[in-house]
C-alpha cells in the first residue's frame, strides 16, 4: 500500500481537472444511515465493477498546533490491522480478488479506496466498517511507522529543492491558516508524535457521522443501502468532532518573496502565489470566474501566459497557471514559468507582470471566454469516463462543504459567467499585496574541502 499526499487538489487530479469535473453526470442517489454515515451512490453500469471509498472530514488542517502530520500518519496506521482483521489481510484480501486499494491525505479530508468486481463490495465494506473501529495501535506498531514518515519526508521534501521551496511559499502565503503547515508535518513535530496522539485523533475523527461513503459502479442504491446497514450500520458513534474552526487568514498587505538555491537545482523556476477564494469561501460566483481565469491565463499553449512568455517574448520554456478552488478554507491561484536559455527569472517575471496587467484591464475577449467554457464542459464530460474520477469528485465536494446539486450545475454556472466577471475575479485577486513570489536558483556546488583557492 502506497499512502499519498495531495495538496490542496482533489485526488490524483490537478485542481483545474478537479473543479472541472463538476459535472451533470449520473443520477446520484443519497443518504444517511441512522449512525450519521452519509452515503452516496453514482450508477456506472458500463463494466461490472465499483470504486468504494470512505472519505473522513478531517485533514491536515485540523490538526491540534504542535501535532503535525497526524492525520498522514494516521492513515499510515489505518492499515496495521484490527482485533478481527491482523495487519496486512485486508490489502491481501483486495489483491486476491483482483482489485486494486489506496489511501490519501489533504489539508481538508482524508480518504481510502478499493476498487473491486461488483459481488465483492459487501467484502470491502466488511473491512472499511471494521477498521473505522477496531484499530490496535500498540507501540511496537506506532513507533517503526513514525520511522517510516520520518523517511518519506526525507525523501520527497529534504532531497528535492523544489519541494523545500513549495513548502516555505505555503508558510508564507498562510501565516494564520494551518494550510501553511505541511500535510506530512513538520519534522521535529512528527518526532514526537506516539500511540497516544494517533488513538486520540483515531477516537474523535474516525467515527462515522464524520465520514462519506461514496459507491460508484455497477450497483443500485437500494444493494448499497443493504449492504452499508449490515456493515457501516453496525459501528456506532464515538464521538462528536464538533465545527471545524480554523484560525482565518488576514487580509494581505504587503508582497512576500522567498528565494530557495541549491546545487541540485538544474532548471530554475518563478512562481506566484495568490491567496484566493475557494468555492466554500466565494461570492457571487467569484469561484467560477476564477476556474475561467485559470484556464485563459495559463491552460495550455493557447493561453495568454503561454503565447505571451513562450511563443511571442520567447523568454521562457513554459508557463501557465492554475487555480485551487476545492478547499473548505480560503485557496490560491498560482502563475509559474521556467526561463529559457540564459535569461533571468526577474526578465521571466516582469513579463509575467505585462501580461497579467494587461488582462487585469481589458478582461478577456469573447472568444478567450467562449473557448475557456468549451474547455471546461467538455472536461466534464471526460470526467465521466472513469468511475474512479466521478466518486472522487463528489467525495472531495462534499468533504469540503459543497453538495451534489452544485456538482450537477456546476458546468450550467460556467456557462453563465461573464466576461466582466472574469475582469473583476483577475482584479480582485491577481494583487501582488495578496501574493508570494518563490524563486528556484541553481547554485553553485560547494567546494570540496582542501580545495586550492584561485
Amino acid at each position: 500500500m502506497a499512502a499519498s499526499i495531495l495538496v490542496g487538489a482533489t485526488a490524483g487530479l490537478s485542481p483545474l481537472a478537479a473543479e472541472s469535473g463538476r459535472s451533470a453526470g449520473p443520477d446520484v442517489t443519497t443518504f444517511a444511515l441512522s449512525n450519521g454515515l452519509e452515503v452516496v451512490v453514482i450508477p456506472d453500469r458500463r463494466a461490472p465493477v465499483v470504486t468504494h471509498m470512505v472519505w473522513y472530514k478531517v485533514g491536515s488542517a485540523d490538526e491540534a498546533p504542535g501535532d503535525s502530520g497526524i492525520a498522514h500518519f494516521l492513515e499510515h496506521l489505518m492499515f496495521k490491522g484490527t482485533a478481527a482483521h491482523p495487519a496486512g489481510e485486508f490489502s491481501r484480501v483486495v489483491a486476491e480478488l483482483g482489485g486494486q486499494e489506496n489511501a490519501f491525505t489533504s489539508y481538508d479530508y482524508t480518504a481510502y479506496f478499493q476498487r473491486v468486481a461488483r459481488e465483492h463490495l459487501p467484502t470491502v465494506m466488511a473491512f472499511e466498517a471494521d477498521r473505522m473501529t477496531g484499530l490496535q495501535l500498540t507501540d511496537d506498531v506506532v513507533n517503526p511507522e513514525r520511522d517510516v514518515i520520518l523517511e518519506e519526508r526525507r525523501s520527497r521534501v529534504d532531497g528535492d529543492p523544489g519541494s523545500q521551496l513549495s513548502e516555505a511559499v505555503s508558510a508564507s502565503l498562510y501565516v494564520n491558516h494551518p494550510y501553511g503547515t505541511p500535510i506530512i508535518g513538520w519534522e521535529h513535530e512528527i518526532e514526537a508524535l506516539d500511540r497516544h496522539d494517533a488513538i486520540a485523533f483515531y477516537d474523535r475523527f474516525y467515527t462515522p457521522n464524520n465520514a462519506i461513503l461514496v459507491v460508484a459502479g455497477d450497483v443500485s442504491a437500494d444493494e448499497v443501502r443493504t449492504a452499508a446497514e449490515a456493515t457501516y450500520g453496525k459501528v456506532a458513534r464515538r464521538a462528536d468532532p464538533g465545527p471545524r474552526a480554523r484560525p482565518r487568514e488576514p487580509e494581505p498587505r504587503a508582497a512576500r518573496r522567498v528565494s530557495l538555491a541549491d546545487p541540485r537545482v538544474t532548471q530554475q523556476s518563478v512562481s506566484r502565489n495568490y491567496l484566493a477564494p475557494s468555492y466554500e469561501t466565494a461570492k457571487n460566483g467569484e469561484a467560477y470566474a476564477l476556474d475561467l481565469l485559470a484556464q485563459i491565463l495559463g491552460g495550455g499553449t493557447t493561453s495568454r501566459i503561454y503565447r505571451s512568455l513562450v511563443v511571442e517574448k520567447g523568454v521562457a520554456a513554459n508557463a501557465g497557471a492554475w487555480y485551487q478552488g476545492d478547499a473548505l478554507d480560503d485557496g490560491r491561484f498560482a502563475i509559474y514559468a521556467t526561463p529559457r536559455g540564459e535569461v533571468s527569472l526577474r526578465e521571466v517575471e516582469k513579463a509575467i507582470d505585462e501580461t497579467v496587467a494587461a488582462f487585469a484591464a481589458a478582461g478577456p475577449s469573447e472568444g478567450e471566454l467562449a473557448r475557456a467554457k468549451t474547455r471546461l464542459v467538455a472536461d466534464t464530460i471526460y470526467a465521466q469516463d472513469s468511475q474512479a474520477t466521478l466518486a472522487r469528485i463528489y467525495g472531495a465536494s462534499l468533504a469540503t462543504g459543497g453538495t451534489v446539486e452544485e456538482v450537477k450545475e456546476w458546468p450550467a454556472r460556467i456557462r453563465a459567467v461573464t466576461a466582466d466577471a472574469v475582469r473583476d475575479a483577475a482584479r480582485a485577486v491577481l494583487d501582488q499585496r495578496r501574493s508570494v513570489t518563490g524563486e528556484l536558483l541553481a547554485a553553485p556546488a560547494p567546494r570540496a574541502a582542501g580545495a586550492a583557492a584561485r
